[in-house]
């Protein structure tokens, strides 16, 4: 893939996800009260303020610890890992795709971190019997997506 294609696509995607992020938080801020299920109890939609990580990891963590490891921290990864992308130490498409809905699933929980004193909106729980989810987003969602297809993708690799 051409460096001009692959900086579209990434650019696009990146920009897709974060609208997507933006779009569903706005909405379920708006119009999301109590929990509503559906599905027999599979999925659950309501409004959470997560103040942590993922899985609310960290959450307790003093006020400057937050700022510091969930603000500034994953700016500079989400940096970081932009300029390798522009630079084009990933080349594929599958990969160009994945690092983009990385870095758009990073940048949408930094932006709510950001506009809302260090809070992200979650809405989104899945249960199957014993096995349940932590309540997560969009951006969670494009984050897990990007690193399992990383994952995959790496480990497919032949040695060299």
């Amino acid at each position: 893939m051409h460096q001009r294609q692959r900086l579209i696509l990434f650019f696009g995607v990146l920009a897709v996800i974060v609208a997507l992020d933006q779009g569903t938080k706005a909405l379920v801020r708006t119009f999301v009260g109590p929990p509503q299920i559906f599905a027999g109890g599979l999925f659950t939609l309501l409004h959470t303020e997560n103040t942590g990580a993922f899985l609310s990891l960290g959450a307790n963590l003093p006020p400057w610890a937050k700022a510091l490891i969930f603000g500034v921290f994953v700016a500079v990864l989400l940096v970081m890992f932009t300029i390798a992308v522009v630079r084009g130490s990933i080349e594929k498409r599958g990969e160009t795709i994945a690092a983009a809905a990385i870095i758009g699933g990073g940048f949408g929980n930094l932006m709510d971190r950001m506009a809302r004193g260090g809070r992200v909106t979650d809405f989104l729980y899945l249960q199957a019997g014993p096995l349940h989810t932590g309540i997560f987003n969009v951006a969670d969602m494009a984050i897990t997506f990007g690193v399992i297809w990383l994952l995959l993708t790496m480990r497919t690799k032949p040695s060299s």
